[in-house]
């Protein structure tokens, strides 16, 4: 081990003392030179190994971001959540009624009746409280509690469904009623209740597919100045040609794009909305663009035609999948990913797919046909993957690419796929070298987590500008407690 006096002092020293507080081999007798500093995010509370002497200490202090570290802690014990239930601070118990999990229902008790509506509109997310306790919260005299209680529990008992669809308060009843809940699946609200619901702006929308069609009606809904209306009814599968032909030209591109994924729209009509709605795409960009001169209305349009592409790149239409065939040629990449996602596909549709220009579709295609995924094809997919959302995700966690590839790849001139390269765990010591001194700061970030770094180079990777670098060489477990020491005495602690 080099002699502390010549190791390079961190740039970022509290993203280092983060990372530390997170290292699963953080000697016990450093805790409280740690729980010492000041700022920071109380990363050492969060720690899943925590005594009871360690506890005691962050309690006594009372220090708010340590304590509140604590009450997130989801290996915390009962006792002492029963303890922070009690806190003065409504923060901490807010942060307890996130992470209770499997919890006495003493605990969930107090939390029913906390004073501070907060803690209460989290306890209605939590879905380890007690079914009879959480059907309390429908009569939370907090609009708010109610309305998150609905949205967060759409399995709840239809009396409590009953209760929440026929609140007083509007926001309740749009929650209770709605086109999309935080959790699956939706509900279906009482037949007797649903003409009730259409004739009540706040839920007429989350109504529509829950009614009954006639023309009439239709005709109606396809006039609502809510869009939300609309385009829940151009996917209704009662829809009237006419009506559908209607909103085949409604001013919402959104309210477009649901006539657009019919199975009964006509060819002519589909090519004429997918056209439209891709016209003129100036990306994201423009929508932050401060030269551009827009108004209100211009800015909304801007923004709802950028949501009705996304959408209309993220379709995957269960009809499409049933009868793959007549579309894995299809003009519209969205048909040719729902195609891909059938296991009833011959070999060449397969071949094709997997061969496909769009991302979408060559990563759905490899998804659904595991084992024609060979090690060249799996490369190749991940290599060309670009999704159209960002996302931590990418198709070589789904197919694990062999060591002599991922060796191959350390001297890949693709930094994406550089990053690769640590996934072998027995990677030789000059390649994890050569990626240590990476350009890229992300191929730093994942050698400085790799079990076989040289000592030499995870030091340096500590005093690394990117402050990420830095945190994951700090929390890899190899670092020696010499080491650790020696941070903690550069932060006078």
């Amino acid at each position: 081990m080099p002699e502390a006096t010549s190791a390079p002092t961190p740039v970022h020293l509290g993203a280092v003392l983060d990372g530390l507080a997170k290292n699963p081999a953080l000697p016990p007798e450093t805790f409280h030179r740690l729980f010492a500093r000041t700022g920071g995010h109380g990363e050492i509370a969060k720690r899943p190994d925590l005594t009871d002497d360690m506890t005691d200490t962050i309690i006594a202090a009372d220090d708010f971001w340590h304590t509140h570290a604590l009450a997130l802690n989801r290996t915390l014990p009962h006792r002492y959540r029963l303890v922070l239930a009690g806190h003065p601070d409504s923060g901490i118990r807010t942060a307890l009624a996130i992470a209770a999990t499997d919890a006495p229902r003493e605990l969930f008790e107090r939390l029913l009746t906390d004073p501070d509506p907060r803690v209460r509109v989290h306890l209605a997310q939590n879905d380890d409280v007690p079914r009879d306790l959480r059907a309390r919260q429908a009569s939370d005299p907090e609009p708010e509690v109610r309305a998150t209680l609905a949205q967060w529990w759409p399995e709840a008992p239809e009396p409590v469904r009953r209760l929440l669809l026929t609140d007083p308060d509007d926001s309740v009843r749009a929650a209770a009623c709605s086109t999309y809940y935080r959790r699956l699946p939706h509900p279906v609200p009482p037949a007797d209740l649903v003409p009730g619901l259409l004739a009540d702006p706040v839920t007429r929308a989350g109504a529509v597919r829950h009614g009954v069609l006639d023309a009439e009606t239709a005709s109606r809904l396809a006039g609502d100045p809510d869009e939300n209306v609309r385009k829940e009814l151009a996917a209704h599968p009662q829809l009237p040609s006419p009506v559908r032909g209607m909103l085949a030209e409604d001013p919402s591109s959104l309210v477009r794009v649901r006539v657009f994924a019919r199975q009964d729209t006509p060819q002519p009509d589909r090519a004429a909305i997918h056209a439209r709605i891709t016209a003129d795409d100036h990306g994201v960009e423009r929508l932050f663009d401060h030269d551009q001169d827009l108004d209100d209305d211009a800015l909304d349009r801007e923004i709802t035609d950028h949501l009705a592409r996304a959408e209309l790149r993220s379709l995957r239409l269960p009809w499409v999948k049933a009868d793959p065939l007549p579309y894995v040629d299809s003009p519209y990449a969205c048909f040719r990913a729902s195609a891909a996602m059938s296991d009833r596909l011959p070999e060449e549709a397969v071949t094709r797919l997997l061969h496909d220009e769009e991302s979408d579709v060559r990563t759905t295609m490899a998804l659904h046909a595991r084992d024609r995924i060979d090690p060249e094809t799996a490369e190749r997919i991940d290599r060309s993957h670009r999704p159209a959302k960002r996302m931590a995700w990418r198709p070589a966690d789904d197919f694990p690419l062999p060591a002599a590839v991922l060796r191959r790849l350390a001297t890949d001139p693709d930094p994406r796929m550089r990053q690769l390269a640590t996934r072998d765990p027995e990677l030789p010591v000059e390649l994890l070298r050569a990626l240590a001194a990476d350009s890229d700061p992300a191929v730093r970030r994942t050698v400085a987590s790799h079990s076989g770094v040289p000592l030499p180079e995870l030091i340096r990777l500590l005093a690394d500008p990117s402050e990420r670098v830095a945190t994951a060489a700090a929390g890899n477990p190899v670092l020696p407690p010499g080491e650790m020491h020696r941070l903690l005495t550069l932060a006078g602690l």
